[in-house]
């Protein structure tokens, strides 16, 4: 029979494995409290297939992640997987990151809260070129639902269309990536704004 620290650490490895563990949420008090107190035992189960237990104290969140392999060591099967995004789901990452970004630079320090219609609109920066709104507003609605689904989104309870971004978002698109991708923004709205004055010239 497992002794009652034994079984907590067996269910903080299992609350792992299933998904990201929040400090804040109220069903994940017991597991951060042995996160606390046993995060070794936890790190050593998955340092033997692995793995890295990586807590943010700061954020209040933990997460698995696959380690990299050595040079001449053999790659093991991946338990966490890596998730093939579209377009779509990666641009709205990166535009909630970049919000993310803006909320704590003006002294933002609780809950990122964003309306089903502000996600719809951070989504037409790169649609300016249909016309066609009921299209634009499911396309939105679907990137908007597999984000959710990944993890990085969260609806209300009782607020319909009020949506939290999660702060796991910020261990996942880093510095570099906002930088790389407003790079290639810049790029693309230049592009797109002298295809218009092109069209523009030609209908003249």
């Amino acid at each position: 029979m497992r002794t009652p620290d034994e079984q907590a650490v067996a269910s903080a490895i299992i609350h792992l494995m299933r998904d990201v563990v929040y400090r804040e949420a109220s069903a994940h008090e017991t597991v951060w409290a042995t996160l606390q107190r046993h995060r070794g035992r936890v790190a050593d189960h998955f340092a033997a297939i692995g793995i890295d237990v990586v807590v943010d104290e700061t954020e209040g969140y933990a997460y698995l992640l696959t380690r990299e392999t050595e040079d001449g060591e053999e790659s093991l099967p991946r338990l966490v997987r890596r998730r093939s995004l579209t377009y779509n789901v990666s641009l709205l990452l990166v535009l909630l990151r970049r919000r993310m970004v803006e909320f704590e630079s003006a002294g933002g320090d609780g809950k990122l809260v964003l309306t089903r219609d502000q996600l719809v609109e951070m989504l037409r920066v790169l649609q300016q070129s249909s016309s066609n709104e009921a299209r634009i507003i499911d396309q939105a609605d679907r990137t908007i639902a597999q984000v959710a689904e990944l993890g990085f989104l969260r609806e209300l309870r009782g607020q319909a269309g009020a949506w939290e971004v999660r702060r796991i978002l910020k261990a996942y698109v880093d510095a570099q990536t906002l930088s790389d991708f407003a790079g290639r923004l810049s790029v693309y709205a230049g592009a797109t704004a002298e295809a218009s004055g092109t069209a523009e010239g030609d209908g003249a």
